[in-house]
């Protein structure tokens, strides 16, 4: 015969260990979502930094495109220039000696012509005829004469190598020019050289 006590006994014994059980699996879950907060709690600050340097990223990396970009565009810029420049100061001038070749075949025609003659009057006509030539081939390049007798003293344009005393003629005019001052646009090649009026 079943001692009835000894049921009752294990029956208390089976809930307790339920109990047990279901308490202790209660603690685990407990533990287990308190990790999850603390690692949840941890990790949104980080994600957020995150996020937010992911657009600072993405600008820098645009920004620092542009300006590798720029800095290649500036330097071929730059190449060319001094390529153009050079070409300018080696080739600037080719036009005008091809102009320039033609007064030189003019002067040779003329060599030839005069060997034989000995007419002064045929010399001097070719002469003015290769001058005329040759300033015309300057005249088309730029070259401009400055103007000089009788205009106003221009310490820009002449330069006074003499200066004569005189009370017919105003002071600071120009009385004569020495050597003839040239001029390229704007720019004075080389100023006339002049004798100017001072007062007596």
């Amino acid at each position: 015969m079943k001692n009835p006590f000894k049921a009752n006994d294990e029956n208390e014994n089976i809930q307790e260990e339920v109990k047990f059980d279901e308490e202790k699996i209660a603690a685990e879950n407990a533990e287990e979502e308190s990790k999850e907060q603390i690692e949840t709690e941890n990790k949104e600050p980080h994600d957020e930094v995150k996020e937010e340097k992911n657009p600072l990223q993405e600008k820098y990396d645009q920004l620092n495109n542009q300006y590798i970009r720029l800095a290649a565009d500036f330097d071929n810029y730059r190449k060319r220039h001094e390529q153009e420049k050079e070409a300018l100061l080696k080739y600037g001038a080719e036009n005008t000696l091809k102009k320039m070749i033609e007064v030189l075949d003019n002067f040779e025609r003329g060599l030839k012509a005069i060997e034989a003659v000995e007419d002064c009057e045929k010399v001097k006509e070719c002469y003015n005829l290769a001058y005329k030539n040759f300033t015309d081939v300057l005249t088309k390049a730029g070259l401009e004469s400055i103007n000089a007798e009788g205009e106003t003293f221009d310490p820009n344009l002449h330069e006074a190598v003499m200066q004569t005393p005189s009370s017919e003629i105003p002071e600071h005019t120009i009385i004569a020019e020495l050597q003839k001052g040239y001029k390229l646009g704007d720019k004075v090649l080389r100023p006339a050289l002049v004798n100017v009026a001072t007062q007596e």
